[in-house]
């Protein structure tokens, strides 16, 4: 199954990029909206392993025109979601609660950057969909961004240690608060005790 997805991926994906009308046509499937033109700039704000370069830049082979450390006032982090292998391993996703805030990366690209960023992580499908929210950057510029974000657990799992390093090495690449590094390093990994 996952293989089939991949080629369908490689198959449609070039065309729909090349195609905006297709793109729209495409997330309209999915019941979404994408708006404006492939050309247009837009930020992504980014809180899990993405934050990280080998991530980002590696394996989604993103090239952002621009990045600030940012965050997102009134969202929480929360390891919330099943990974894989099932139950060693739950990825970070964000979830609305006032009065807290998830700090991250906010990257700067095109609408058409933003459509195979999405891509990278299944959107649209069924797990994750996309979010706008207010931003801020570290000098307290408010920015209009998008995420992603999922229909999560009721109680947080532990992430696997990899993806958790994956994010804390992305925290300190970007050179995110120390106390938002301290929160990440509190943050117990699959295979620990309690």
């Amino acid at each position: 199954m996952i293989a089939f997805r991949r080629f369908l991926k490689r198959l449609w994906l070039p065309i729909i990029l090349r195609y905006w009308p297709l793109a729209q046509l495409w997330y309209r499937g999915w019941g979404l909206t994408l708006d404006g033109h492939p050309d247009d700039e837009v930020w992504y704000f980014a809180f899990g392993a993405n934050m990280n370069n080998s991530v980002f830049l590696g394996c989604r082979k993103m090239e952002p025109l621009e990045w600030r450390v940012g965050r997102a006032p009134d969202y929480r982090l929360r390891f919330n979601l099943q990974g894989r292998p099932r139950g060693l391993s739950a990825p970070a996703n964000i979830e609305p609660a006032p009065e807290e805030e998830v700090w991250g990366v906010l990257y700067r690209m095109t609408r058409r950057d933003m459509v195979w960023r999405h891509s990278t992580e299944g959107v649209p499908g069924w797990r994750y969909y996309p979010i706008w929210l207010d931003a801020e950057d570290r000098a307290g510029n408010r920015l209009r961004a998008f995420s992603l974000i999922a229909d999560g657990l009721p109680e947080d799992g532990k992430p696997s240690l990899r993806y958790i390093t994956l994010i804390r090495e992305g925290a300190v690449q970007h050179d995110l608060p120390d106390h938002w590094i301290e929160k990440l390093n509190a943050v117990r990994h699959a295979g620990v005790s309690t």
